[in-house]
């Protein structure tokens, strides 16, 4: 009750989020290369968490009982404006643009990086540490306070799946085609906009940043379940949940009783799986 089910419980929160958010991105932007780690929104996040762990101290004595928030909104905020520049970067009169998406998000992750390199040479030992957790990713601090502030995010997920998943299904099909059929299509890209931000933000304030997750398990199960998202969605919070609990155990039992940061065993298991992909979309496109 205080060390195992807190984690299990946190990690199939976090990776429900990443993966949900995930398959809403690429929904959003109609591209499944989409993905908040991808395109530098977990990025975003992990500086802003970085900024509020080195002015936290300075902050803390007048935060009193918000400290516990603290992270959380700095992430969401973080992944919130990285999210809304991203998207005003990749899309022009009313169209995306995949290759300006990728580079706008590079570039972002990069900056993001930068910020968080800059806070890492002025923070001290303690929060070094604090930051490095951050950027490696862990569950090794799972709380259920924790978990209590970010569960509702994921509630709220689940409960908008199936208004945002029919919203996403006829996006697909072009903003004017979805504009015509009586879809409010620049409240429903505000609404998916925070819904992203909300659900990267909550994940990363709480186990550092985790990539891959978000791209690779809505990617496989859009081959199972099909392309609709508003049994996609649902799928993909299940799957992310189930993937990063299989992670996580890996990364405590694998070294033991050391433990390999979770960062590092998603991006072990997922880089392979995603090139794998990548090629096997190519080869059918070639064809």
């Amino acid at each position: 009750m205080t060390i195992r089910l807190p984690r299990i419980a946190m990690a199939s929160i976090v990776g429900a989020l990443l993966a949900g958010a995930g398959a809403v991105m690429q929904g959003l932007f109609r591209n499944p290369l989409a993905d908040p780690g991808l395109v530098g929104v977990s990025a975003g996040a992990g500086l802003a968490a970085a900024a509020a762990i080195v002015a936290g101290d300075k902050a803390a004595p007048f935060l009193l009982a918000g400290a516990l928030f603290l992270l959380p909104i700095a992430a969401f905020c973080g992944a919130l404006v990285t999210t809304a520049m991203l998207y005003r970067m990749a899309t022009w009169e009313g169209r995306t643009s995949i290759a300006t998406m990728l580079l706008a998000g590079l570039a972002l992750g990069a900056l993001a990086g930068a910020g968080t390199g800059l806070l890492v040479f002025l923070a001290d030992d303690r929060q070094l540490r604090d930051i490095t957790f951050w950027m490696l990713g862990s569950l090794a601090g799972a709380t259920w306070q924790k978990i209590a502030v970010i569960a509702p995010v994921l509630g709220l997920l689940l409960l908008l799946s199936p208004a945002v998943g029919r919203g996403l299904d006829l996006l697909a099909l072009g903003e004017t085609e979805a504009f015509h059929i009586g879809v409010s299509v620049e409240r429903l890209k505000r609404l998916l906009i925070v819904l992203v931000a909300a659900a990267a933000g909550a994940a990363v304030s709480v186990s550092g940043v985790i990539g891959f997750v978000g791209i690779v398990v809505p990617h496989l199960l859009r081959l199972v379940v099909g392309p609709g998202h508003r049994l996609l969605l649902p799928a993909s919070t299940c799957g992310g949940a189930i993937l990063l609990v299989l992670a996580d155990t890996f990364a405590r039992t694998s070294a033991a009783p050391a433990e390999l940061p979770i960062g590092i065993v998603t991006a072990l298991v997922g880089a392979p799986l995603f090139l794998f992909l990548l090629l096997s979309r190519r080869s059918r496109l070639v064809a």
